[in-house]
């Protein structure tokens, strides 16, 4: 298992057009062999000493944080599905206008990372 992770500064009043864009993306990520997909919104994230998921994204006033993550089969299946992701006609409209600009999030300031699953269990 693969996963690709990502925290992401919101504004709260875009939550709704956030999970709007996300429920929209899913089967995308799904048809090119995504096989769980999680959103995530602030509830209780705590100011770290050091560091903390607000510093991580330079959260400003009236954001939250979104913490994100999708599952791959492996690294290979999520490389190979990033470029057709980004090239399908399905992605030209989740955004509104072309050029993304009205994204309901500051995409400049979200973390993304990929990360091989050493540990996995569930109840």
């Amino acid at each position: 298992m693969y996963v690709n992770g990502f925290i992401v500064p919101v504004p709260a009043g875009n939550k709704d057009a956030y999970l709007e864009v996300a429920e929209k993306f899913w089967p995308i990520a799904r048809d090119y062999g995504c096989t769980g997909h999680v959103e995530a919104w602030e509830a209780d994230v705590k100011d770290g000493e050091h560091t903390d998921f607000r510093r991580a994204v330079d959260l400003k006033e009236g954001e939250k944080v979104v913490f994100s993550w999708m599952t791959w089969p492996d690294k290979a299946t999520a490389d190979a599905a990033h470029d057709k992701m980004m090239a399908d006609e399905r992605m030209e409209t989740m955004f509104g206008a072309p050029d993304g600009s009205d994204m309901p999030f500051d995409g400049k300031r979200m973390v993304i990372g990929g990360f091989e699953v050493i540990m996995h269990k569930e109840a």
